[in-house]
């Protein structure tokens, strides 16, 4: 599998400069806000654009920041996508900024976000549209001290292009995606990026009992796989015990005989988020050379229907043992990540285990597409994810993991259920893979399914996948 087929089209550079460029580029001023802007004056929300032409031709774009007393790091964040997007959108060559005039409470921050911004604001989905962008927009940013600005810039872009890559992946249709083929893409990403890649294909997942694993894609003509990435940490310490990444990559989803509506098995090719996600955190944290031991473990299946697929009222034998009866076969993705967490707690004997998946629709019927969710057994894992959810704005909101909720999922055939009646379907979720954590593992669910796409365009963030949890992971493990 070649690599390039899969890489974003970059449709903007940023260069750190000391001076002033030859040639004429646009000059670009971000500006505050107002509530009652002016003829001429920049607008209160954040992006707004005016574009003045001077007599002697040049063109000066005056950008509005959002209104002072809002102004975040996000703002700017907001600020710059939505900049990136018109000057690709309008094929402008170069544009310079002063990089020193930009700032607003939170200091440097205020700049690193811009700086993401412009670079996830300028992602496109172009693969197979024929007219695809024929320019590049060279954009400079003018500083006295290019050095340090340079540096920081060097980890915003490996972080943003791995998010947009995880955004063009997770695009990717399931004739092209499947768990074969995902499963040669993250073996050449690990090549590239020094990592260890390890490959279980339904014989060998047949031989350690995944049960749960295997049942889920059956009906497919691609068999379930399992992908486990390991990256040392800068320095290689084996004494250290390593971070847990695990991600639900259903490839695409059917619903199984629980079969999906026409509405909303349309974009189940993005039922694969969190896995993709989770193999774009373990490329940006050997890019950035994290000195924190990771593992990344990626279930990977196709929930489609055929002579062979499984049902309603199967009972399963997961790897760990316990017995699942199902109730739904399109709560399918529990039963592929109960399995991936048994494997990664017996494997690795993580420090902290932490999982993301699409995994129900009862998360949007809660919080919307604003905030993930999360459900956590450990307090000050819980509360280290929140903060980095809260500085990198892909947000979380925790929900409860009470024992009353065990009822949800008891059965009288099995050990559990996988699925049960409307109520708290998202904490219903949790509760299921709750049961797949051993005593003494610090453990934490994020539950995507708002915040993995978007169905219409976001100021950084066009239709589609987002890419969201790659940054919000790299914030929590440069934190550890």
């Amino acid at each position: 599998m070649n690599i390039k087929d899969f890489e974003p089209v970059k449709t903007l550079s940023i260069s750190v400069v000391r001076e002033k460029p030859s040639g004429s580029p646009i000059t670009v001023i971000l500006q505050p806000g107002s509530e009652q802007a002016a003829l001429g004056e920049p607008g209160k929300s954040a992006g707004s654009l005016i574009v003045n032409r001077a007599d002697n031709g040049e063109i000066r774009l005056i950008v509005s920041t959002g209104l002072p007393a809002k102004a975040t790091p996000e703002t700017l964040r907001q600020t710059g996508g939505l900049l990136a997007r018109w000057l690709v959108d309008n094929k402008v060559s170069s544009a310079l900024i002063d990089a020193d005039s930009i700032s607003s409470p939170g200091g440097n921050n205020a700049l690193a976000g811009f700086c993401e911004g412009l670079l996830l604001g300028s992602y496109q989905f172009v693969k197979y549209r024929k007219n695809k962008p024929a320019n590049l927009v060279n954009l400079y940013l003018l500083s006295k001290e290019p050095a340090g600005l340079s540096s920081m810039l060097s980890d915003i872009e490996k972080t943003c292009y791995a998010v947009n890559l995880a955004r063009q992946i997770i695009h990717e249709p399931a004739n092209v995606i499947n768990p074969e083929t995902l499963s040669e893409l993250a073996r050449d990403l690990a090549n590239e990026y020094g990592l260890k890649c390890t490959v279980y294909d339904s014989a060998q997942l047949q031989e350690m009992k995944a049960g749960a694993l295997l049942a889920v894609g059956k009906g497919s003509k691609t068999p379930s796989r399992l992908i486990v990435l390991e990256y040392p940490g800068q320095g290689g310490s084996t004494a250290k015990a390593p971070v847990a990444l695990v991600g639900k990559a259903i490839t695409f989803d059917t619903g199984g005989y629980s079969l999906k509506s026409t509405e909303h098995i349309l974009g189940m090719k993005y039922d694969k988020a969190g896995g993709v996600s989770v193999l774009a955190t373990l490329i940006t944290a050997a890019s950035l050379k994290l000195p924190q031991p990771l593992v990344g473990v990626i279930p990977a299946a196709e929930n489609m229907i055929s002579g062979g697929s499984y049902r309603p009222d199967d009972i399963l034998t997961s790897m760990s043992g316990k017995t699942i009866e199902i109730v739904s076969t399109d709560a399918e993705g529990r039963l592929i990540l109960a399995d991936a967490l048994t494997f990664t707690q017996k494997t690795f004997k993580p420090a902290a285990l932490i999982d993301m998946a699409t995994l129900t629709g009862g998360v949007i019927i809660a919080l919307g597409h604003v905030r993930a969710g999360i459900l956590a057994n450990d307090d000050e894992l819980c509360r280290a994810l929140l903060k980095s959810g809260e500085q990198t704005y892909e947000r979380l909101w925790q929900l409860p993991l009470d024992e009353e909720y065990n009822e949800l999922i008891k059965s009288h055939e099995a050990d559990m259920r996988n699925s049960g009646p409307r109520e708290a379907s998202t904490i219903m979720g949790g509760i299921f893979l709750k049961q797949f954590i051993e005593d003494g593992t610090r453990w934490a669910h994020l539950d995507i399914a708002g915040t993995g796409d978007v169905a219409k365009d976001m100021p950084y963030c066009p239709a589609g996948p987002t890419g969201f949890g790659i940054r919000l992971l790299i914030n929590y493990l440069k934190q550890i």
